[in-house]
């Protein structure tokens, strides 16, 4: 079976994630696509497949090499995706060798002068949405291809590997995938998630990530009689808003620029609050992004009075890069891997966070790879059939460079 028909299937399971559940898995549904992984497994010769009380799915393909000193490689893709763009209606379409046209869906257009994955697939099949909901691919691609390969190594068994660990995880859409994953059950001395966008895409150098919580307290005064006496928290958080650098902000950034982004405001006069996300790959700014929060702080409260404004920050992520660079070969080996199937690839800095980050620092370093699915998180979605295939060969590629060149 092909890898796009895999993901054909997985798509017709709602596996929308929901952060305000409170439960693990986040909602219950994620649980069915689980189950029919599990059973999927099984079939391919992952005889230990299961699923824990959390809703994460494991398995282990025994090594069949006769080294001693191969590595353990864990693949790992989540099940869940976004929940607000209709997963529960999801219609794929398939258009069969791209001509470079702007393709029209429901409301939207697909266009290659502004689309530039787009402009490349010409030639290929891509799978598209309706254009009123999301496609699914992140990361349901990512979850066929793993599936492609372990059946191409049940039915090749002259493809020689070390022991291939799998996970599936729920819930990675809203950030919490990581914090139930079990690595040391999952057993892989090395990782790769597949869920990025470009195949031939490998990503390692992620944001380091910080929150800033902060919470303005107003004194509300009737207005007829406010004058020199009432403190407007929606005004200071607009202060507040407007001492952050204003060339620093998610607009103005690319590459590996770092920004502060003002995510939410929300209140009333008498108390407001903000949500803020600092964003840098380079550990020494997101630290001095954190003492211009700390400053702004300061000032205001210099202003106001006393305690009107309270920030509390928080890390949520590290640059996977500091964990990554003490075992390179997991980023050489992908490079070769994604050469000999015939692609270029490609170093981005994620701009952004991944599970990888998490997991890397937890003791599995695990970079990302592309899966040929794109414009992930939105009705735009599409997936490119060929690259699709291409990325499972990759994933075998990797997994061949291990076993023919161990570590030592």
């Amino acid at each position: 079976m092909k890898a796009y028909e895999r993901m054909l299937k997985y798509v017709e399971f709602d596996t929308a994630s929901d952060e305000t559940t409170g439960t693990w898995p986040s909602t219950k549904k994620q649980l069915k696509l689980a189950e029919y992984l599990v059973d999927e497994l099984r079939s391919l010769g992952v005889e230990n497949a299961e699923m824990d009380g959390s809703g994460y799915v494991y398995g282990t393909l025994p090594a069949n090499t006769d080294k001693a000193d191969v590595p353990a490689i864990g693949l790992i893709a989540h099940m869940d995706v976004v929940g607000d763009l209709g997963a529960d209606r999801i219609k794929p379409q398939i258009i069969k060798n791209y001509g470079g046209e702007v393709i029209h869906l429901n409301g939207i257009d697909l266009d290659p002068a502004t689309d530039k994955f787009l402009k490349n697939r010409i030639g290929h099949d891509l799978i598209t949405t309706d254009g009123t909901t999301l496609l699914g691919g992140d990361d349901k691609a990512g979850i066929a291809e793993i599936m492609t390969a372990l059946e191409y190594m049940k039915e090749h068994p002259e493809f020689r590997h070390g022991t291939v660990q799998i996970g599936f995880t729920p819930d990675e859409e809203i950030g919490l995938s990581p914090e139930r994953f079990d690595v040391e059950k999952f057993g892989a001395d090395f990782g790769y998630t597949l869920d990025g966008e470009n195949m031939g895409g490998i990503e390692y150098q992620n944001f380091n990530a910080v929150s800033a919580k902060v919470h303005i307290k107003g004194l509300d005064i009737h207005p007829g009689s406010a004058k020199d006496t009432m403190i407007n928290a929606i005004e200071v958080a607009r202060e507040f808003d407007e001492m952050i650098p204003q060339n620093e902000r998610p607009v103005d950034t690319e590459g590996f620029e770092g920004f502060y982004h003002v995510m939410e405001i929300s209140g009333i006069v008498s108390e407001c609050e903000m949500s803020i996300i600092l964003r840098d790959h380079d550990w020494s700014k997101i630290e001095e992004k954190q003492e211009v929060i700390k400053k702004i702080t300061a000032a205001l409260n210099e202003k106001y009075g006393e305690g009107t404004v309270t920030t509390d920050l928080r890390l949520q992520y590290k640059n996977m890069e500091e964990m990554i660079k003490p075992h390179m070969h997991v980023i050489d080996n992908a490079r070769k891997a994604i050469r000999d199937a015939g692609a270029e690839p490609e170093t981005l800095p994620i701009r952004g966070g991944t599970d990888g980050a998490t997991l890397s620092f937890r003791g599995l370093p695990c970079p990302n790879l592309g899966t040929g699915s794109f414009n992930h998180h939105s009705v735009s979605e599409y997936a490119d059939i060929q690259d699709m295939d291409t990325a499972v060969q990759i994933a075998l590629n990797i997994l061949k460079e291990y076993e023919e060149n161990p570590l030592r």
